[in-house]
């Protein structure tokens, strides 16, 4: 049988991401970098360097995803649409106190400093094995430094976890995890879960300061919007109704580019704060007397910031649509305005072919009158000729008689002639 070209590909796709298999006690360190869509190309040639520096296979062009032994150290990289995650892993010494080592002691700082990107999440790891006593709250002062930590025990209990969601004097945010129970894999889905709460934390956090700055702006737009509004009953000069319209129009742009430009990263947010919430959901945690859950300190800190940047994006499409309905009646009165002034124009044209018709038939009376004056005048002067050459006509009685008869003729031509060119024009203008 033939296999469908995606098959494998398709499949795999649920194995995609793997989470490590770890056993404590370990240290670990997660770096997260703002790359851009476009930078996933240059993170790979840079972990290719440490990996020559190894000799560790470097990673194909096609990769997203790996997990890399280095002997003294593991590391796992992960490309995102917008960020890459660095997240290097150590065995630790049960006896050691923890967050005094860090797990890329190994790790050239030259290769460290020169990651591509800006870092927007750093974060150190320390798991504390089975066998080690559970930190008592003094301990997790010293630990953290400060009391604005939060934990919960997790996955059925079999684990308890700590982070502070802070950046330290050093520039890093701390994680603890104590194994009560856990299988290996277990460990390492429970420190991704995480991992990925403050990484993903972070990016949804990023649309905050757009919201905070286009607040203002809309806040312009929609006071400019009213003014227009108020304004648009009581224009009636059609050049003064085409200047407010001017005006909605280069408002609604301005609202558009708006959009565009903040459309992406309230999306973003939205999708991040989705995963957050689900991550939480996944950890099952259960409360730690005197402590905040991880759930509960993102619905009082991080939700808030979301219903923000959602409130924002709000304001946003309700904006943009009164533009386009505020627009859509300024047309309608100025197209009404304009048709009303083609009705004038279209009377005067009317009026003023009548009189030219008028006009007309005035001067074809004239012109029969005329051509009537000299025929019969020629017919005078042939009468008199023919009397003279001894004719039987009488030269005073011709002229008489042919007025009639002239006239007649000459009127009849001129109205064949008049028919014929506006035929012609009817067929020309069709």
């Amino acid at each position: 049988m033939k296999d469908h070209p995606l098959r494998r590909s398709l499949n795999d796709e649920v194995h995609a991401r793997p989470y490590a298999k770890l056993v404590a006690p370990l240290r670990a360190l997660h770096l997260a970098l703002l790359t851009g869509e476009e930078g996933g190309a240059e993170d790979r040639r840079h972990l290719a360097r440490l990996c020559a520096d190894f000799g560790v296979a470097p990673p194909q062009d096609h990769d997203i995803h790996l997990l890399l032994d280095f002997g003294a150290f593991r590391l796992k990289w992960e490309r995102h649409t917008e960020f890459s995650t660095y997240t290097f892993y150590a065995t630790d010494d049960p006896e050691a106190v923890p967050f005094t080592k860090l797990a890329t002691e190994r790790v050239p700082l030259a290769w460290l400093e020169g990651l591509p990107g800006e870092v927007i999440v750093a974060l150190r790891v320390e798991v504390l094995g089975p066998e080690a006593p559970e930190p008592s709250y003094e301990e997790l002062l010293a630990f953290f430094g400060h009391d604005a930590f939060c934990g919960a025990a997790a996955v059925g209990g079999t684990a308890a976890a700590w982070m502070d969601f802070t950046i330290g004097p050093n520039g890093f945010g701390r994680l603890l995890i104590k194994d009560r129970s856990l299988r290996p894999r277990q460990t390492g889905r429970l420190l991704q879960r995480l991992l990925e709460i403050d990484t993903y934390r972070m990016m949804s956090l990023l649309a905050l300061p757009v919201a905070r700055r286009l607040g203002p702006q809309l806040t312009d737009a929609g006071r400019r919007l009213l003014e227009v509004t108020r304004l648009m009953p009581e224009v009636g000069d059609l050049e003064q109704q085409r200047k407010l319209l001017g005006d909605l129009t280069a408002l609604s742009g301005e609202i558009e580019r708006t959009a565009s430009v903040s459309g992406y990263r309230f999306s973003a947010a939205k999708a991040y704060h989705a995963l957050v919430l689900r991550r939480i959901e996944e950890l099952r945690e259960e409360r730690l007397e005197g402590l905040q859950t991880f759930g509960e300190f993102m619905d009082r800190r991080l939700s808030p910031a979301m219903r923000t940047c959602e409130a924002t994006g709000d304001r946003i499409d309700r904006l943009s649509r009164r533009l386009t309905r505020a627009g859509q009646l300024l047309r309608t009165r100025v197209e009404i305005e304009l048709e009303a002034q083609n009705q004038d124009v279209l009377a005067r044209m009317d009026r003023r072919a009548r009189l030219q018709l008028r006009l007309q038939e005035t001067v074809e009376g004239l012109s029969v009158a005329a051509i009537t004056y000299y025929v019969v005048g020629l017919v005078a002067y042939g009468a008199k000729a023919l009397d003279v050459s001894g004719l039987p006509l009488d030269a005073d009685v011709a002229p008489g008689v042919a007025i009639p008869i002239v006239a007649g003729l000459v009127w009849f031509g001129v109205r064949r002639i008049r028919r014929l060119v506006v035929r012609q024009g009817d067929a020309g203008g069709g």
